[in-house]
């Protein structure tokens, strides 16, 4: 470090590490096992493993990466692209499996980005399978080299919101807001693993450009998952559940949050609709005049930033079509998110379950059951 700095000039120190260097058990291990290794015992070294005494829901990972192999069965031209993650996004399987049509480009998301347009071009279908957080280094090539010839790349952007214990830097918390502005992007986000299977289903199905597809990390919802693929209509929602006081609108995983919160208020003689818009572009407009016509007071919920997420389009379709209602949208606010859980985070951020309740009681305070009884 002295010599270098009595270099003139562009200096380049390379420094060779070790991994885990100073702790024995790492030093000798797996470097993948050891980047993220969860409990372990600092005596021995060994992994704790917690063994669920039921059958448990899949990461989602691993449904994306057991769903493109299936694809990839019945589709030829299906690719798979990662950048250094293939055990994070769960694309080994597939490696594993077609190892010569499944690619790790390494540290490179840019390379990940014009590689997968690159094989596009070529009349391939790639599915290009980066964290939320990383996809953010390839921006510039989203935009020049994909959405702008409209070539058809599917973004399956994993760790899509609040990532937990991973921090700042890994919370992936803006790609909903920054792939909604640019054209021919479709921006899209499965609520279960049936939703992701028919998400990736629908978007190699025919060339449609660019399609992003993002989903968070961790378990899902079902147990039984490998359900039989279905298309979906491209910029279509669902109602999840119906109702006459306010209509809840959400995107994503996050919606089995919300959904906890609205069976809270149900029991409290609340009646709350449920929609899961699935779409942020291009967003379901009938659905919309659908809440509108009907509901005064909304609610949006996403596990993404709030500025130009899927709250932000709902506002602009009310204001571009003249309605007028009372819109509150949660999800995660204008600052950085430390670590902690993602139900911990949920809950700092504004938009689990227990803020749902208390967001739909200010908004209507006499309506529940207990208010009205007490009111009385």
């Amino acid at each position: 470090m002295r010599d270098l700095k009595d270099i003139p000039g562009p200096k380049i120190l390379h420094t060779v590490t070790v991994k885990g260097k100073g702790y024995k058990p790492a030093e000798e291990g797996s470097a993948t096992v050891w980047h993220a290794p969860g409990l372990f015992n600092k005596e021995t070294g060994e992994i704790i493993k917690v063994v669920p005494k039921s059958p448990q829901p899949p990461k989602y990972q691993d449904v994306f990466g057991h769903t493109i192999v299936e694809l990839a069965e019945k589709n030829p031209k299906i690719v798979g692209v990662t950048p250094a993650m293939p055990s994070g996004s769960s694309l080994n399987i597939m490696m594993k499996a077609m190892p010569d049509r499944a690619f790790d480009v390494g540290i490179a998301e840019q390379h990940a980005v014009t590689f997968s347009a690159g094989m596009a071009t070529q009349g391939l279908v790639p599915f290009c399978n980066i964290y939320s957080s990383f996809m953010q280094r390839a921006y510039d090539q989203v935009v020049h080299d994909v959405a702008l010839q409209k070539l058809h790349v599917i973004f399956c952007l994993d760790r899509g919101g609040l990532a937990g214990a991973d921090g700042p830097t890994h919370h992936g918390a803006f790609d909903i807001a920054y792939f909604r502005c640019i054209p021919n992007m479709i921006v899209s986000a499965p609520m279960n693993e049936e939703e992701l299977r028919n998400l990736m289903y629908t978007a190699q199905l025919r060339n449609t450009g660019p399609f992003s597809i993002r989903y968070p990390r961790g378990e899902g919802v079902m147990t039984e998952w490998k359900t039989p693929f279905k298309e979906i209509n491209i910029g279509t929602g669902r109602k999840v559940r119906s109702g006459n006081d306010v209509a809840v609108l959400t995107i994503g995983h996050i919606g089995n949050v919300a959904a906890k919160g609205i069976d809270a208020l149900q029991a409290e003689g609340y009646s709350v609709a449920h929609y899961d818009m699935r779409f942020a572009k291009p967003i379901d407009e009938m659905l919309l005049h659908e809440v509108f016509g009907k509901f005064k007071h909304v609610i949006t919920v996403e596990d993404g930033c709030i500025q130009g997420g899927m709250g932000s389009a709902v506002l602009e379709f009310m204001a571009d079509h003249g309605y007028s209602a009372q819109v509150k949208r949660l999800g995660i606010p204008d600052k950085w998110i430390e670590h902690g859980s993602q139900k911990e985070l949920y809950a700092e951020c504004g938009f689990d379950e227990v803020a749902l309740v208390a967001v739909v009681k200010e908004m209507m305070p006499m309506k529940g059951t207990k208010n009205a009884s007490a009111s009385a």
